[in-house]
């Protein structure tokens, strides 16, 4: 069994930061990739970034030079340093991780309860 605990999230002005953290436990061997996903309300869950286990991180494009991600491979954790924040930033926040479990052939893929990041004057 793996699970992924997330915290942070909450409310901010626009134009503001928030940092988002997200650490896995249970059986794992290795995890390969961790990401941040975002779903607004009536939309698809979109990918906001992701980090390899080779410490390589994407971005969608709407993100790109405001929000970083990054990884402590000692803790298997992921944070999302989330700035410059817009209104269409807004949504609840999912962590996924790609794992690795013992006694276990293929990989599995598990996700967070989600947090919820609400962008507002």
């Amino acid at each position: 069994q793996v699970q992924l605990v997330e915290s942070g999230g909450g409310l901010v002005q626009p134009g503001g930061s928030l940092s988002l953290a997200c650490t896995a436990s249970g059986t794992i061997r290795n995890i390969e990739t961790m990401a941040w996903y975002r779903q607004a309300p009536g939309n698809q869950r979109d990918l906001v970034a992701e980090i390899r286990s080779t410490g390589s991180p994407d971005y969608s494009d709407s993100v790109k030079g405001r929000f970083t991600i990054s990884r402590d491979f000692a803790r298997n954790s992921v944070n999302l340093e989330m700035n410059s924040l817009k209104l269409e930033d807004s949504g609840v926040y999912y962590c996924k991780a790609e794992v690795q479990e013992l006694l276990v052939p293929l990989p599995t893929t598990h996700w967070g309860q989600g947090t919820r990041v609400t962008v507002s004057s």
